[in-house]
């Protein structure tokens, strides 16, 4: 196992009926902006209820975050910060609404140009403003780690930033807030956890036992629960397994002491800041296609995933690592999430742009050992078609 540090300080208050305790987690003094999408947390009466909770506090709104968040967008909201001396934030949504409100409050408290908290990846964010989450759509584990991706619009740039700065106070995760969601968002939710468990998973071995366990058993509960929340959108179990997977996905604790890949998110990102692609659709489509053009990398990690995730214990190994990544491939499907770039009307011929973003914001090493060269993300791309 490698060497690590672990901390995680996000406070989680789960089930029903959680919201009502937001009052105590803020202080009564406080100026607090609530920050939200478009809208739909105003139909399902969340945001009704958190302003209920916070009738006794000084409150401004902020909506209209994107599902990719843009930076354009968000410094409006460090603009109102400033304006009317707001010190507390409230993310109510789901991932991109708190990645968005990540960027927010360390960019308003932010010494420099604000776009540096991005081009350096989060290098050079010593503060941030305090803030609280409340999730209404589980998927992207936002809601306890300390990292945000955000799209600048006008550049086609999707980057990611971390901060030790940047995690959640605490996060509201009530699922009854999920049944409302349309298939498309629980389906990309399911995905989106999958392949941040694969990120952390699918590698190399060493020896992390308790963290493949405890990944596998992510995975597995994904397969089970996921086709279960597109049948029965409200059934409470179900919700509660899904919304707490999607957060133990990427809170840190799986892919502390183990190599991590993420090739499949960075690639992706591309994808989403060129066509406007769902980030699950992008992962949909690429990771089965990195998991076979790298699978003599990841092979003794893949022969393990396919024994213990899809029970494929005969057969010679090319064949159980293939049928692996179809079963993959298929399980998105059924999650329906298309898998090819054909799907989405995307053609060979955006692939060298999509490369040439990716050498623009350095991504020429990618992979668990640094060896996804650009010509090795080319071959991806292809398969992807």
């Amino acid at each position: 196992m490698l060497d690590f540090n672990f901390v995680n300080p996000t406070h989680i208050l789960f089930g029903k009926g959680k919201i009502a305790e937001i009052k105590e987690r803020i202080p009564a003094a406080s100026r607090v902006l609530i920050t939200y999408g478009r809208g739909s947390v105003k139909k399902n009466g969340t945001l009704d209820e958190v302003l209920v909770a916070l009738s006794d506090h000084t409150v401004f709104e902020f909506g209209g975050i994107e599902p990719n968040p843009s930076y354009e967008t968000l410094m409006q909201a460090v603009d109102m910060i400033q304006t009317n001396s707001i010190d507390f934030l409230l993310a109510v949504g789901g991932g991109s609404v708190i990645d968005g409100t990540k960027f927010i409050a360390a960019a308003a408290v932010f010494e420099g140009d604000p776009w540096d908290i991005l081009e350096k990846h989060g290098e050079g964010v010593l503060k941030a403003l305090p803030f609280g989450s409340v999730l209404t759509l589980p998927a992207t584990g936002s809601e306890m780690n300390s990292g945000g991706v955000v799209t600048r619009i006008s550049l086609q740039a999707k980057l990611v930033f971390m901060s030790p700065y940047v995690f959640p106070l605490f996060s509201v995760l009530d699922p009854e807030k999920t049944y409302t969601l349309p298939s498309r968002q629980i389906g990309n939710g399911v995905v989106d956890a999958f392949a941040h468990v694969v990120e952390q998973y699918v590698t190399y071995p060493v020896n992390g036992k308790v963290q493949d366990r405890f990944a596998e058993g992510l995975l597995l509960t994904l397969i089970e629960e996921g086709p279960k929340a597109l049948a029965n959108p409200k059934d409470y179990e179900v919700r509660s397994n899904l919304m707490w997977t999607a957060t133990m996905a990427l809170n840190g604790l799986i892919g502390a002491g183990v190599p991590q890949d993420w090739t499949t998110h960075m690639i992706g990102h591309e994808l989403t800041a060129m066509h406007g692609l769902d980030h699950a659709q992008t992962l949909a489509v690429i990771l089965p296609n990195l998991l076979t053009v790298c699978k003599q990398n990841k092979r003794e990690k893949l022969l393990q995933y396919a024994e213990r995730v899809w029970d494929l214990k005969e057969g010679e190994s090319d064949q159980r690592i293939g049928t692996a990544i179809d079963k993959t491939r298929n399980f998105f499907e059924q999650m329906q999430v298309k898998t090819h770039l054909s799907d989405y009307g995307i053609g060979k011929d955006s692939i060298p742009r999509l490369l040439e973003q990716l050498q623009a914001h350095g991504l020429n090493s990618l992979g668990e050992q640094q060896d996804v060269t650009p010509d090795v993300s080319k071959r991806i791309l292809e398969r992807c078609l």
